[in-house]
C-alpha cells in the first residue's frame, strides 16, 4: 500500500457532475444512449461491475440446479444431459463472466484514482472492451435453447468430448469465447498503458498501490495468454467443421495436445483471477491494521514470482496422462516453488496486523477470511502438487473443494472486501453495518459448510460431473446442498447493502476510513466524474 505517498492539496475535480455535464463543449446523452457510449473509467467500472453481479447470480443459479440434483442419491430433478450443461455452464459463467470482469471493474475504477490519472489511457477502447462482453455471453447463455442444448463436456473443454461428441452449438460457445477473449486482452492492453503513461508527477512504479500492481502484471498475463486460449478454440473449430484432426487420435491427432494448451492458458488463468485479490487484502489489511503494509517491495517481487512460475507447472493438472517421470517431477517442484511466494505474501499480512490497532469493519471481515480460507486452498493445492498423491486425488470431488476454497473464500470474498472498501468513494455512504455483517457471517459460515466436506467425498473417491453416486457420499452431499443454498441467497444481502448504499445512508467523507493513505482518498465521495484534471504532485518518502 502506498502509505507513503503524500498528495499536495491540489484542485482535483471538475465542478460537473454526473448528472449532466459538458464534454469538450458537448452536452452529454442522458438515458440508455449514456450508457452505450460513455468513455469514462467510472462509468465502464460500473458498468462491469453490475455485468459481473448479474452473472454471478446467474452462474450460482446454476450452481445451485447441480448441487439440488446431488442433495441425495438417485436422478431426482434434471437428467444427466441437463446436468452436465449446469456444470459446465456454471465454470464458465463464473470464470469469465463473474470473477474477471468484477477485477477489471474495480481496476476501471480504482487505477485512474489511485495513481492520479484523469482517466484510461484509451478511454474509447474502454468502451468496446466492455460492450464485448454482454454480446459474448448472451451468446453464450443462447446455447442452452440451440437443438441439442448447450456445452456439455466441462467447463475446460477437453477435446475429443468438445469435438466429435459435442452437441452443434459448440461453434457459437467457440466464438463467445473468442468475443470474451478479444474484451480481456483489450482491457489488460488499456490498463497496461494506464499505468505506465499516465501516474502522477512524482510517482514511480514501486510508488505505485499494491493493487496497481497485481493489475499491472496480471494484465501482462492477460496478454500472455489469451491468444493460447484463442489458439486452441480455434483448433476445436477446425476439427469439428473442417475435418482436420488436432485433437482426433483416429486422424493422427493427439488428446493430450489439448490439455497441454488449454492448461499452458489455464494455468495463468488461475492467477489472474487471484493476483488482483492479493492487491486489494493488500489495500485493506493496512488501512484497519493502522499500519503501513510490511515488506512493500518483498510483495512486489513476490507478485512478479509468481506470474512467471504460473507458466511453468501447467501439466500438474495432467499427472494422468501418461507424462515421463522427469516432466511429473519438474512439474511437482515447480508447483511446490510457488507456494514460496504465495507464503511471503500471507506472512507479509500477518505481521502488518502483528500489534496493530485492528477494527472489525466489513472489508476487513471480508479481508480476514480471505487470508485464513485461501490459506486453505492453497494447502490443498500444495496435497495436489505431489505427482505421487494426486493420482489418488485426480478427478474427485478433493480437486472441487481446492479451487472452490481458491476461488470462492478467496477471489470472491477479496471482491466482496473491495466493494466494501470503495463503496464510500463510489456512493458517498457507507454501507449498512448490521445488514453488511449478516452477509459476512451467512456467507462465512454458507461457503464452508459447501466446500469443506467436499475434501472428505473426494478423498473417499467421489469423482467430479456426476449426476448420481454412492450412498456413502449421501451426509457429505446433503451438507454441502443445504450449505450451497444458504451461500447462494446470502448473496441477496448483499445487493440490498449496495441498493441502501446508493440510495443514502450516512454520509461518508473524502478519507471514508481512518487508516486509509491511498490517493483515492483525497477526492470528494463520492468521486466525481472527473478527476485529476490537475495532476496531483508526489513527495516521495523511502519505504
Amino acid at each position: 500500500m502506498a502509505s507513503h505517498l503524500l498528495p499536495k492539496p491540489t484542485p482535483q475535480h471538475s465542478t460537473a457532475t454526473a448528472g449532466g455535464m459538458a464534454e469538450a463543449g458537448h452536452a452529454r446523452p442522458r438515458g440508455l444512449l449514456r450508457w452505450l457510449t460513455t468513455t469514462n473509467h467510472k462509468e465502464i467500472g460500473t458498468l462491469y461491475l453490475l455485468f459481473s453481479l448479474t452473472m454471478f447470480f446467474i452462474g450460482g443459479i446454476f450452481a445451485l440446479v447441480v448441487r439440488a440434483e446431488l442433495f441425495q442419491p438417485g436422478l431426482q430433478l434434471v437428467q444427466p444431459e441437463f446436468f452436465n450443461q449446469m456444470t459446465t455452464m456454471h465454470g464458465l459463467i463464473m470464470v469469465f463472466g463473474a470473477i474477471m470482469p468484477a477485477f477489471v471493474g474495480l481496476a476501471n475504477w480504482m487505477v485512474p484514482l489511485q495513481i492520479g490519472a484523469p482517466d484510461m489511457a484509451l478511454p474509447r477502447l474502454n468502451n468496446f472492451s466492455f460492450w464485448l462482453l454482454p454480446i459474448g455471453f448472451t451468446l453464450l447463455l443462447s446455447t442452452l435453447l440451440m437443438p441439442g442444448g448447450g456445452p456439455n463436456f466441462g467447463w475446460t473443454f477437453y477435446a475429443p468430448l468438445s469435438t466429435i461428441y459435442a452437441p452443434p452449438s459448440t461453434t457459437f460457445f467457440i466464438l463467445s469465447i473468442h468475443i470474451a477473449g478479444i474484451s480481456s486482452i483489450l482491457g489488460a492492453i488499456n490498463i497496461i498503458a494506464t499505468i505506465l503513461n499516465l501516474r502522477a508527477p512524482g510517482m514511480r512504479l514501486m510508488d505505485m498501490p499494491l493493487f496497481v500492481w497485481t493489475w499491472l502484471i496480471t494484465a501482462f498475463l492477460l496478454i500472455a495468454v489469451m491468444p493460447v486460449l484463442a489458439g486452441v478454440v480455434t483448433m476445436m473449430l477446425m476439427d469439428i467443421n473442417f475435418g482436420t484432426s488436432f485433437f482426433n487420435a483416429a486422424g493422427g491427432g493427439d488428446p493430450v495436445l489439448f490439455q497441454h494448451l488449454f492448461w499452458f492458458f489455464g494455468h495463468p488463468e488461475v492467477y489472474i483471477m487471484i493476483l488482483p485479490a492479493f492487491g486489494i487484502v493488500s489495500a485493506i489489511i493496512p488501512t484497519f491494521a493502522r499500519k503501513r503494509l510490511f515488506g512493500y517491495p518483498s510483495m512486489v517481487y513476490a507478485t512478479a514470482a509468481i506470474a512467471l512460475l504460473s507458466f511453468l507447472v501447467w501439466a500438474h493438472h495432467m499427472f494422468l496422462v501418461g507424462l515421463p517421470l522427469v516432466a511429473e517431477i519438474f512439474f511437482m517442484y515447480t508447483t511446490m516453488l510457488i507456494a514460496v511466494p504465495t507464503g511471503v505474501k500471507i506472512f507479509n499480512w500477518i505481521a502488518t496486523l502483528y500489534r496493530g490497532s485492528i477494527t472489525f469493519d466489513p472489508p476487513m471481515l471480508f479481508a480476514l477470511a480471505f487470508v485464513v480460507q485461501f490459506t486453505i486452498g492453497g494447502f490443498s493445492g500444495l496435497m495436489l502438487a505431489i505427482a505421487p498423491a494426486d493420482f489418488q486425488y485426480h478427478d474427485t470431488y478433493f480437486v472441487v473443494a481446492h479451487f472452490h476454497y481458491v476461488l470462492v473464500p478467496g477471489a470472491l470474498f477479496a471482491i466482496l472486501a473491495g466493494a466494501y472498501y470503495w463503496l464510500p468513494k463510489w456512493t458517498g455512504h457507507y454501507p449498512n453495518v448490521k445488514l453488511s455483517q449478516w452477509h459476512f457471517w451467512l456467507s462465512v459460515v454458507g461457503v464452508n459448510l459447501t466446500f469443506f466436506p467436499m475434501h472428505f467425498s473426494g478423498l473417499a473417491g467421489m469423482p467430479r460431473r456426476i449426476p448420481d453416486y454412492a450412498l456413502q457420499f449421501a451426509d457429505f452431499n446433503m451438507v454441502s446442498t443445504l450449505g450451497s443454498f444458504m451461500f447462494g441467497f446470502s448473496q441477496l444481502v448483499f445487493v440490498l447493502v449496495v441498493i441502501k448504499c446508493v440510495r443514502g445512508g450516512e454520509k461518508a467523507p473524502a478519507k471514508a476510513w481512518e487508516g486509509a493513505e491511498d490517493l483515492e482518498w483525497s477526492v470528494p465521495s463520492p468521486a466525481p466524474l472527473h478527476t485529476f484534471e490537475t495532476p496531483p504532485t508526489f513527495k516521495h518518502q523511502s519505504h
